[in-house]
């Protein structure tokens, strides 16, 4: 990062600042997803925002090697006391948080003290993986569908926040206003919202929004949470994103929605493939669905993880691909005649919320990028429960414990070439530490330690 780039910054931030400070802002809050998928934050008033653009703002690269519990392992790439990062505000994507009066934010992009982008920063590599698809013309839109769970009170028990049925109405009538403030908090601080409504498990909701460029699909990710977040506590609600929050429920997931498009055409619609794929379609989301038990080291990190991908929970547990098809790991969807050329979209069901969205989003174009290199074509297709299925048509489930995945994604040579070797010891560190931290603990037990941290 040269001096011309660091004036330029310190010039954007002092009119941004100008800016905030007639909305009765005070103070930015800067945040990185860690390892473990926990959102991480440093703030700075507004007055130091200048500098913070232009200089960064200092933070140990230790937290790529925290748990969710806080404590934190050591691998060959992090973990230990000594060195020091800069984290740089993003200032395109700043937002006014509507629900944290007095506050606004903005994600952090991780460099060096020479100005060197940090190997484990996963927003660097979100946008690397996306500059590499560019090359050949091609550009990924998407989105995260964000689930939690509300509860009442601010106990460590879950208590539900609503008590009429599944999608039903009771259940907006019972919350209306703080859904309705969820809506607005979103659509003041840039979000688009498409759709929210109650979901299946007891005191679940779920916000999907507008798809965009990866990076910023996973901004999005971050600011959704974390402005639902804030809007449960003015409401003495507390949410939950866990992807279990009770051993014996339903988990709350974080589905991907991924389309690829070339100037200007999305490639998911309009082709002479199985349910209008195009040739890189298919490409696409063949690389995706093959390197789903690795992937799923990034996609569902935690060990309560695998309490929440089983069979007959739509929650995608079997390694398959089907035409709106809930139960399979990777559902197409076409959207409505007519409406296809830009709806059409793969879903990714076997993801959570325990997941980094930027290394989410890195490590699935890494495979989508591979598929299509490859000329990838996708297995036949599953229009029935996969669970049903025996005999030949047997369908392989995905992995059923953390470690499994992780086996997987070690061996992956797709995903160690484009995340790097740094980045693939550091994940394997610190899934290892957390198969440790649950080591001969109950359903009930993992539950309950991650309920609340994420």
């Amino acid at each position: 990062m040269d001096q011309q780039e660091r004036a330029r910054r310190a010039g954007a931030a002092r009119k941004a600042a100008e800016d905030l400070a007639a909305r009765g802002v005070t103070g930015v809050a800067v945040t990185w997803v860690d390892t473990s998928g926990v959102t991480r934050v440093k703030a700075v008033p507004l007055a130091r925002l200048e500098h913070a653009a232009a200089w960064g703002i200092g933070a140990s690269p230790v937290f790529d090697a925290f748990l969710l519990d806080d404590s934190i392992v050591s691998g060959r790439f992090a973990g230990g006391p000594v060195g020091d990062l800069r984290l740089y505000p993003d200032l395109d994507r700043l937002a006014v948080l509507t629900a944290l009066p007095g506050w606004a934010w903005a994600p952090a992009d991780r460099y060096d003290q020479d100005g060197v982008p940090h190997p484990l920063d996963a927003r660097y590599l979100a946008r690397r993986e996306t500059d590499r698809l560019a090359v050949d013309g091609l550009s990924v839109r998407a989105s995260f569908e964000v689930e939690w769970a509300a509860s009442i009170g601010g106990g460590d028990e879950f208590v539900p926040a609503c008590t009429g049925p599944a999608y039903g109405m009771t259940r907006l009538s019972e919350r209306s206003g703080y859904l309705r403030d969820v809506v607005e908090a979103l659509t003041a601080a840039g979000v688009a919202v498409e759709q929210i409504h109650p979901e299946y498990a007891a005191g679940q909701y779920e916000v999907s929004v507008a798809a965009e460029d990866p990076v910023g699909a996973a901004d999005t990710a971050v600011l959704v949470r974390e402005t639902i977040r804030a809007v449960s506590l003015r409401h003495d609600l507390r949410a939950t994103f866990s992807p279990k929050v009770l051993a014996d429920g339903v988990g709350n997931g974080a589905h991907v929605h991924l389309s690829l498009w070339r100037d200007g055409v999305n490639l998911m619609a309009g082709g002479e493939g199985r349910y209008g794929l195009t040739a890189a379609g298919e490409g696409f989301a063949a690389g995706i669905l093959t390197r789903l038990p690795a992937l799923l080291a990034i996609g569902a990190p935690s060990v309560a993880s695998y309490l929440r991908l089983i069979p007959s929970h739509w929650a995608g547990a079997f390694a398959c691909w089907g035409l709106e098809n809930r139960e399979a790991a990777m559902r197409f969807v076409t959207g409505s005649t007519g409406e296809r050329p830009q709806a059409a979209n793969l879903e990714v069901k076997c993801f959570d919320a325990a997941a980094n969205p930027y290394l989410a989003m890195a490590a699935l174009i890494a495979a989508g990028r591979a598929g299509l290199a490859d000329g990838g074509t996708l297995p036949q297709s599953v229009e029935v429960d996969p669970a049903s299925l025996g005999g030949d048509r047997g369908i392989a489930p995905l992995p059923s414990s953390l470690g499994a995945a992780l086996q997987a994604f070690e061996t992956d040579a797709v995903l160690k070439d484009a995340l790097g070797q740094a980045l693939i010891d550091t994940v394997a560190t610190v899934r290892r530490g957390e198969i440790a931290l649950f080591d001969g603990a109950t359903p009930e037990e993992i539950a309950a330690r991650t309920r609340w941290k994420h």
